[in-house]
């Protein structure tokens, strides 16, 4: 039975819907749409996020003698649909279809309250009013000014109540409006060059200042580079660091805005060596035998707060034993001292689940406290700074594809309050040393799938595969599959039909790969909030079913030739470290059982070639690409600088590889095993890409390559608080 006779009307998005008068209107328009797919839109609204199948619509709306035209009429009616409210089938925002099941209305529905009127009161005869007897004799009437009198006394106390009243009324409004008020933002760069943090777990890029310059990583030819920004001018100029520097990452500013505290970001090492630079460049200085992943200084500015692990330690800038200071519940980030050294907040990042929270202790107990929990945690919280006065604290907050910033008082015992709501995605929040002054990188992120021919000519995807970040079709040609930007994955025919979404939204994947017969799907995916897995899925849909029972991290599984097993890794440090040896396995599929590949430390990555004789894999710096032989079981290096998301051509004579470390970015062909190298194209030389990051997202069953083109547009803007 419908659902919709307790209910006259249905709202989504702009959309209203009054379903006794079957009319539809659209931010106060009527939209036209006719009987039959007004109904077929019924059904669905009935049972919003749920299939309704085309034999239910079929005994409903068409009787289950229908037959003929059937699929011809349903197919026009949800057209009809489409059209009326907008939306398409090959990007869904209201009505998705679901090959060979139904159709399913994904948006969210919302029941209005019927507006219904009081029925009036039946009509009563007026009663009579009874005279007095006329043997009472009737009382003299009252003299009138007493009444008139009381009557304007209150009068004028109920006026006086109401301005009151009325004025309470306006001073609220217009603190609320005060409160209210958004922070004034200005650019303060103009050439959208800034290095902005990608969406990896444990990549953070802070702006630190001296109170007359920000220093923060710039893109030069495509490659970061620590800068000096000038606040008067906002013009940028490099920051002159010493060779034993390699790849410099910005930790903090001592507190006399003299030293920057760096650390190399190059290594795949999670713990790396700290160095002191002077903000006007020069000699570097190595803090002693110091291992960390992140720092602060004290703020007394002599001594030197690191992470290393799940520990923080103190030390000093010359040689001496460092101490520990306090235990915490996972690694630190963002260490950042209250003004008067009384509380240190800082990001802690759980590797397994991939997911940041921000925590604080105090200079008196090091007793790590959360302070933001689910109930008033706007989304996903890090990287937060006090203001000047120590009396606010301001953060980074992410979800659903934006960034914002966030902010609380000191004592963290209140919601958080939002800075900014887009468009921008606001990242790396600093504040000025005086005054309610904040810094931040404000980021405009652009991305474009390129399909690049065997000339070297990259031209942009402009049919069902453009949201794709990562293709694979299977051997034969006839089939596609690939993940978006939203982390779905998605499967087709190789002409866009019979387009089919495999996995909920609950679900993160990163990639998938065809078995040998193209009828399942190896996924590296993870639940949100938890650790990578291995996945089969059927190519036809249904359930992901987990492969190993372990809680830690797996990645990147490839088919053996036989569909028996699966090679495997772990993550790399881009997708979240761990103590957990890195190494490659064999996981049986009939039995579950995993063994360790000879010679496999330090490896990730790996791609069983087709003719099942190779395995290729690479180091955890992606400085080098090796090749496993089957038959002799030994390990041999390619010549190459670098590698990233290597593929095999279809008869396994060639690896295809991004040499992304390499200056020009260049994507190169490798014969196998000779090593002969063959550069398809130089993704530096592309116009504009110095702002552009790039990533190979696979190759079409002719040879031709995918190449996703992000291109972000990243400035500094100044934030005036009230």
């Amino acid at each position: 039975m419908s659902t919709h006779a307790n209910r006259s009307r249905t709202s989504f998005g702009l959309f209203e819907v009054d379903l006794q008068s079957e009319e539809i209107w659209k931010a106060g328009f009527r939209v036209k749409l006719q009987s039959q797919p007004f109904k077929v839109l019924v059904a669905l609204l009935d049972r919003p996020g749920q299939v309704v199948t085309r034999e239910e619509l079929r005994a409903r709306l068409w009787g289950n003698d229908s037959v003929g035209n059937f699929e011809q009429s349903l197919g026009s009616a949800i057209n009809k649909i489409r059209e009326a409210l907008g939306d398409s089938a090959e990007n869904p925002r209201f009505v998705e279809t679901l090959s060979r099941r139904g159709y399913r209305f994904i948006a969210p529905v919302s029941v209005l309250a019927s507006e219904t009127t009081p029925e009036p009161e039946p009509l009563q005869p007026p009663l009579p009013i009874p005279a007095p007897p006329a043997s009472l004799p009737l009382e003299p009437p009252t003299p009138p000014h007493k009444p008139i009198a009381l009557a304007r006394l209150l009068i004028a106390i109920a006026t006086l109540a109401t301005l009151l009243l009325l004025a309470l009324i306006a001073l609220y409004i217009n603190s609320r409006r005060s409160a209210a008020t958004p922070p004034h933002i200005a650019a303060v760069t103009l050439n959208g060059h800034l290095a902005s943090d990608p969406d990896i777990t444990e990549r953070f890029g802070p702006l630190v200042t001296d109170g007359v310059h920000l220093f923060a990583s710039a893109l030069e030819d495509g490659r970061e580079e620590l800068s000096t920004i000038s606040l008067p001018d906002g013009a940028i100029l490099p920051l002159s660091i010493p060779d034993e520097v390699a790849s410099p990452s910005l930790g903090d500013i001592s507190p006399d805005g003299s030293k920057l505290l760096l650390r190399n970001h190059l290594s795949p090492e999670s713990e790396q060596p700290l160095w002191i630079v002077p903000t006007i460049g020069g000699s570097a200085l190595r803090v002693g035998n110091v291992q960390a992943h992140d720092a602060t200084w004290m703020p007394d500015g002599t001594s030197i707060l690191f992470a290393n692990g799940n520990e923080l330690y103190l030390t000093h800038p010359v040689a001496s034993k460092p101490q520990m200071y306090a235990k915490l519940p996972g690694r630190a980030f963002w260490l950042r001292w209250q003004p008067n050294g009384k509380l240190l907040r800082f990001t802690v990042i759980d590797p397994i689940r991939h997911s940041r929270s921000l925590w604080q202790l105090s200079a008196a107990n090091q007793k790590p406290v959360r302070i933001l929990t689910a109930a008033n945690d706007p989304q996903t919280s890090c990287c937060g700074i006090w203001t000047s006065d120590g009396q606010t604290f301001v953060f980074q907050s992410s979800g659903s594809g934006s960034s914002d910033l966030w902010k609380l008082p000191a004592a963290a015992t209140a919601n958080a309050t939002r800075l900014t709501d887009g468009p921008l995605q606001f990242q790396s929040p600093v504040a000025s040393r005086t005054g309610n002054r904040l810094y931040c990188i404000g980021v405009s992120a652009r991305s474009e799938l390129n399909r690049i021919s065997k000339d070297g000519k990259p031209v942009p995807v402009k049919n069902f595969l453009a949201p794709a970040l990562r293709v694979s079709y299977t051997r034969d040609g006839n089939w596609v599959a690939w993940t978006d930007s939203a982390g779905k994955l998605w499967r087709a025919r190789n002409d866009g039909n019979e387009k089919l979404q495999l996995t909920s939204d609950g679900v993160d994947v990163f990639l998938a790969e065809w078995s040998p017969d193209g009828s399942h799907l190896a996924v590296m995916a993870r639940e949100i909030g938890k650790a990578w897995q291995i996945y089969v899925i059927d190519s036809n849909g249904g359930d992901l079913r987990r492969l190993l029972t372990e809680e830690g991290n797996a990645a990147d599984p490839s088919w053996a030739p036989d569909a028996k097993s699966l090679v495997f890794g772990r993550v790399n440090d881009e997708l979240g470290s761990e103590k957990a040896e890195r190494a490659l396995y064999i996981l049986d599929l009939n039995n579950n059982q995993t063994h360790q590949l000879p010679g496999s430390e330090g490896l990730f990555s790996p791609r069983w070639s087709p003719d099942g004789q190779y395995i290729a894999a690479l180091t955890l710096d992606q400085r080098q690409v090796r090749i496993f032989s089957v038959a002799s079981r030994t390990w041999s290096t390619l010549p190459l600088h670098s590698g990233a998301e290597p593929a095999w051509s279809p008869d396994s004579h060639s690896l295809i590889v991004h040499a992304r470390l390499d200056s020009t970015q260049p994507i190169l062909r490798v014969t196998i095993p000779s090593g002969e190298t063959h550069e398809i194209i130089r993704l530096a030389d592309l116009e504009g890409s110095a702002a552009m990051q790039f990533v190979f997202s696979g190759t079409t069953p002719d040879g031709d390559l995918f190449v996703r083109i992000h291109s972000n547009t990243s400035d500094i803007y100044s934030l005036d608080l009230h």
